[in-house]
């Protein structure tokens, strides 16, 4: 399935509006049929990012969809269920593993709905070595988010900052605004409209393929 239906952007609605058991129960057939609808889509999506990037070929819906259920365990808000589906396409073989690796995140939800990559505030030794490529190469960081199409498409990159440089990097670096970052976030935003049309699968083509080269680099070190 190349296109996300009508039907399944209204069930992501009308879940907002009742995120609840007793109304998740009741219409679990019309979930059902939105998410096989999603994964559908998410498998012809893994086809159109693989001709430019083969290393997430061996993906599949199964892999990559996330679950709609919440871990409500440390929340506040009890919510049972997420009002949106998405889905982390990444080279990394293990579902365990798709946090230590740039990739290709698609989130569609009411008035939520993006495209994105980078690093999400990437641990241990892949910030180490992310910042130590930076220091190395920052030229190169720097032309990819400086690239007209990339700039176009997500603006500036997105997250958190540290207010002092990091242990092992001095003030005066030429790149210490970059390796200052704690993520290294690139979103592109999708109206609720556009979500549905037929030429969406070709546009997150596009958006993805313009968003590789940022993680060709957060990877060359993952």
């Amino acid at each position: 399935m190349s296109l996300i239906a009508k039907s399944t952007f209204q069930f992501l609605k009308d879940l907002k509006a009742n995120n609840d058991r007793d109304w998740f129960t009741e219409n679990k057939s019309v979930y059902q049929e939105a998410k096989d609808n999603f994964d559908g889509f998410i498998d012809e999506l893994i086809k159109a990012i693989a001709t430019f990037d083969p290393e997430i070929a061996h993906h599949t819906a199964k892999s990559t969809v996330f679950r709609i259920y919440r871990d409500v365990r440390f929340s506040k808000d009890k919510s049972p269920y997420k009002t949106h589906f998405g889905a982390h396409i990444t080279s990394a073989k293990k579902r365990s593993d798709i946090h230590s690796r740039s990739g290709y995140y698609i989130h569609i939800g009411p008035g939520e709905s993006m495209l994105a990559g980078g690093a999400y505030m990437p641990q241990g030794d892949w910030l180490k070595n992310i910042r130590q490529e930076i220091d190395y190469n920052g030229a190169d960081l720097l032309k990819v988010i400086n690239d007209p199409a990339f700039k176009s498409t997500f603006g500036e990159l997105e997250g958190e900052s540290l207010k002092r440089p990091p242990k092992g990097y001095d003030e005066e670096n030429p790149h210490i605004e970059l390796l200052k970052r704690k993520s290294f976030l690139a979103t592109h935003q999708v109206k609720d409209i556009e979500v549905t049309k037929p030429d969406f699968l070709e546009h997150a083509k596009t958006v993805f393929q313009t968003l590789k080269p940022l993680g060709d680099f957060l990877n060359k070190v993952s």
